[in-house]
């Protein structure tokens, strides 16, 4: 770490340092990503130290009984040679800062998906959880994730008093450093053996095709894109009594260097499978799954009857997983009138199939805010309700079909996305006539989504007040784009929403992040947002239709002229020189 530093000042690398070293990274109600180096903007040893200093005197704040509960802490696989960092080394002192203040700790003695740890934290019932984990971000990347004692992600005000905290105590305590002391204090447990004995059994609640799976004859490819992902995944499949996914081989050893993909990411689609369908034509496999390197998200790829490739969307998915669990309870299920206690949730930027299946088959579906935590927070409610929440979907190919993970969880996803596969199979049907099959009963929901890059926040900022204030007009937004005309403008960074009678927007508002949906005549729902964690201004663009209209190419062509109208008239990517996502 100091060698890299010394290099910069040796090269005059000002900016470099001043990136470093002028302004701490923020913790919001994601926790920490950054990459791994020196200095306050990045994820290093004393970072780590004072953020778990700052945490830890938080829960004392919040818990009487932090020193009867304790906490958990898990870890990816990542690790930074330059700068001497690494998930393990980073739970480690983490640990270190609990024992030093007399918290019990639950250290897992080796990787594990980041689902564990909140299932951890629900099991043995502890004040809080934390992974260190950069899921699927760029090699060089770490982050610090943290879950509360009802088992989801923290919310606000958490953040801002974790943030608050952690300022008041940057001076590491005497004992921080001490991580081999800590190893060896009676106050550390390994919990790895007993969570994955745990783990693997309640998630069998959700295999109800034993036999079918002894005996499929479906050949699947799995990767876990050099993560964590693939001893465990072997283990679900194990669990459910399916054969053994072919590993690929090149890709299923952690290594933090990922160095077969540029982005260890699935949902970049192709590139990251380009293995996995050779491996799939070698040995005759039809499906490819990939997790991202922690293993809280799933692809899905099918072989077509033309030999082509299908990589299926996340909305594309969640319509798929949506159908398959509330088939599966309804079979399960003698009285038919407890489905009004059923509820399904999705993110208010993924697709409305679910809302559409809902309307149809009388149970509950309810929006929430982007990002898993809000889909976590609202099931726990749900669930301390005495409701049952059988599945919760993001666009951005996250899954919850078990609500012992009050999270997104790749794991328990790909065994139940296996035995549908297998299921379907025994009809004869693949996973794109089941798609087909889903939109023809509950209406045609086509959505493309995608994003811009830009790293001036100031572009950014003039992008959206430029629809807040249109023609000059000072909270005033545009009725239409292009020639599509506009029926309801929500803004959750402001607050307005045209379709309520007070004009106030349901979902809580945040003016930190931005975020418009506009509405359009033809069906057609157009979110834009920058993301908390990349810098990307994204779009999530959806045409729902009732059932019956089923002219896809048609709608397809509406979908893309729309899409181009949102680029040119709101984006304009020329005047404010936006990258493309790249091919």
């Amino acid at each position: 770490m100091l060698s890299m530093v010394q290099d910069l000042v040796k090269d005059g690398a000002v900016e470099t340092l001043k990136k470093y070293f002028s302004s701490r990274m923020e913790f919001g109600t994601a926790g920490l990503r950054a990459a791994m180096g020196p200095g306050i903007a990045c994820m290093n040893d004393l970072t780590i130290i004072q953020t778990t200093q700052g945490f830890c005197r938080y829960l004392e704040k919040s818990f009487s009984d932090l020193k009867e509960r304790g906490v958990v802490i898990g870890y990816d696989a990542r690790a930074h040679p330059p700068s001497g960092g690494s998930s393990k080394h980073f739970a480690r002192l983490a640990a270190a800062v609990f024992i030093s203040q007399g918290v019990p700790v639950h250290l897992f003695s080796d990787i594990t998906p980041t689902p564990f740890v909140p299932f951890t934290v629900s099991h043995l019932g502890l004040c809080a959880g934390i992974m260190v984990t950069a899921s699927h971000n760029p090699k060089q990347d770490n982050g610090y994730k943290v879950y509360w004692e009802n088992g989801a992600q923290i919310v606000s005000p958490h953040d801002k008093e974790i943030s608050k905290a952690i300022e008041e105590n940057l001076e590491p305590w005497p004992e921080s450093w001490s991580t081999e002391a800590a190893l060896k204090n009676p106050l550390l447990k390994d919990p790895y053996q007993d969570i994955h004995t745990e783990y693997f059994k309640a998630i069998q609640k959700h295999c109800h095709h034993r036999d079918i799976n002894k005996t499929s004859k479906v050949k699947i490819v799995h990767t876990s894109v050099h993560g964590v992902g693939h001893a465990f995944v072997q283990s679900a499949f194990k669990a459910f009594e399916l054969n053994p996914p072919y590993a690929v081989e090149e890709q299923k050893d952690p290594d933090p260097e990922f160095p077969t993909v540029k982005y260890p990411n699935p949902e970049e689609g192709e590139g990251v499978l380009t293995l996995s369908f050779a491996l799939a034509e070698r040995e005759g496999a039809t499906v490819v799954l990939a997790n991202d390197p922690d293993a809280d998200r799933l692809a899905i790829a099918e072989k077509q009857e033309n030999g082509q490739w299908r990589v299926f969307t996340g909305n594309e998915l969640g319509a798929l997983l949506g159908w398959w669990m509330f088939r599966c309870w309804k079979q399960q299920t003698s009285d038919a009138s407890v489905v009004k206690n059923l509820y399904m949730l999705s993110s208010t930027v993924s697709s409305k199939i679910l809302r559409a299946i809902a309307l149809k088959e009388g149970f509950h579906f309810e929006e929430t805010l982007t990002g898993f935590k809000w889909m976590g927070n609202r099931a726990r409610d749900l669930l301390d309700q005495g409701k049952t929440v059988l599945f919760a979907f993001e666009e951005a190919i996250g899954y919850m079909c078990s609500p012992c993970v009050l999270d997104k969880d790749g794991v328990s996803g790909a065994a139940i996305a296996a035995e549908m596969i297998s299921y379907l199979a025994t009809e004869n049907i693949s996973l794109s006539q089941q798609l087909t099959s889903v939109y023809t009963e509950y209406g045609y929901h086509m959505s493309k989504n995608s994003y811009f890059i830009c790293h001036n926040q100031d572009v950014i900022r003039s992008l959206f007040e430029r629809l807040r204030n249109h023609d000059g007009q000072k909270n005033s937004y545009p009725t239409e784009c292009g020639r599509f005309p506009i029926s309801a403008i929500r803004d959750l960074t402001t607050g307005y929403d045209s379709s309520q009678p007070d004009k106030k927007a349901v979902l809580p508002v945040s003016s930190s992040s931005q975020m418009i949906t506009f509405t359009f005549s033809n069906g057609g729902v157009a979110t834009m947002r920058t993301s908390g964690t990349e810098p990307k201004i994204k779009y999530y663009t959806e045409l729902c239709t009732a059932p019956g209209n089923s002219d896809v190419a048609y709608l397809k062509k509406e979908l893309d002229e729309l899409v181009d109208a949102i680029i040119e008239n709101f984006f304009e990517p020329q005047k404010n020189k936006l990258q493309p996502k790249p091919e």
